[in-house]
C-alpha cells in the first residue's frame, strides 16, 4: 500500500513561486552585508538564516552560493561561511566595471528619458541629500541606488543591467564608506550635475561623469576623510 502523502508529495510549488522567493532570500541577505548589518567576519548558518527569514534551508543555500559569486560570502564545503572583508584589489576591480557599465547605461539613455524620468532622478537626489544630511549612509545608499537605476532602465540594456547585478554589490560596500565620510556631500553636486547633462541632452557629457563618478570611489575610504 502507497505511504500517505506527505507534505514532500503535495503538489508541487508553482516555479515562478520558487524563484521569488530564492530571488528575495538573495536580496535580503545581500542587502544585511553591503549596510553592515552582517559584518565582516561573521559566520553564516544556513539552519539559523532559514529560522530567521523564515523560509526553508533551500533558498538560503542558493542564495549563499550567489553571495559567494559576487564575493560577499566566503563559502568552503564542509567548512562554515563568513561575511567576506573588504578587498580593496577586489573593489577596484568591481569598480572599474561598474564604472564602464554605467557609462553605457547613460550614454544609452540620454534622449530616451522622459521628463519624469528626470523629476525622479532629481526627488532621488532629494532624499540622498536628505539621509547625508541626517547622517544614515544606508538611506543614502538606497536613494543613490535609485537615482542611477533610473538611466539603467530606461537604456534596456539587459546585458548592462546583468553585469550590474553581478558586481555592484561589492561596490556598494566601499560606497557605504563613502556616504560615511565628508565626500557623501560632494555627491549631491555631482548627482545635480549629471541630471542637468541628462536633461540638456548632453550624451557625451552625462556618460563621462556617470564613468568618473563610480571610477572616483576608493576601495577603501576612511570615514571622516574628504574622499
Amino acid at each position: 500500500m502507497p505511504a500517505a502523502p506527505g507534505p514532500a508529495d503535495g503538489p508541487a510549488e508553482p516555479a515562478i513561486n520558487r524563484r521569488l522567493l530564492r530571488d528575495d532570500v538573495y536580496v535580503r541577505l545581500r542587502d544585511a552585508i553591503v549596510t553592515g548589518r552582517l559584518s565582516p567576519g561573521e559566520q553564516l548558518r544556513d539552519g539559523d538564516l532559514a529560522a530567521s527569514l523564515g523560509v526553508s534551508r533551500t533558498p538560503v543555500r542558493e542564495a549563499l552560493l550567489r553571495l559567494a559569486e559576487a564575493g560577499l560570502v566566503i563559502a568552503e564545503p564542509g567548512r562554515s561561511t563568513i561575511v567576506s572583508e573588504l578587498d580593496e584589489r577586489r573593489i577596484a576591480e568591481a569598480r572599474d566595471v561598474v564604472a564602464a557599465m554605467h557609462e553605457l547605461a547613460v550614454l544609452d539613455a540620454v534622449g530616451r528619458l522622459t521628463p519624469a524620468d528626470v523629476a525622479a532622478m532629481r526627488q532621488a537626489n532629494q532624499r540622498f541629500r536628505a539621509a547625508i544630511e541626517a547622517h544614515d549612509p544606508a538611506a543614502a545608499l538606497v536613494a543613490d541606488e535609485q537615482l542611477h537605476a533610473i538611466p539603467v532602465t530606461v537604456g534596456g540594456n539587459r546585458a548592462v543591467a546583468s553585469v550590474l547585478e553581478q558586481y555592484s554589490p561589492v561596490v556598494r560596500r566601499a560606497e557605504l564608506l563613502r556616504f560615511s565620510s565628508k565626500d557623501g556631500r560632494a555627491s549631491v553636486s555631482r548627482h545635480a550635475k549629471l541630471i542637468t547633462l541628462c536633461e540638456r541632452g548632453d550624451a557625451v557629457g552625462a556618460a563621462k561623469l556617470a564613468f568618473d563618478t563610480w571610477h572616483s570611489l576608493s576601495p577603501t575610504p576612511r570615514p571622516g576623510s574628504a574622499g
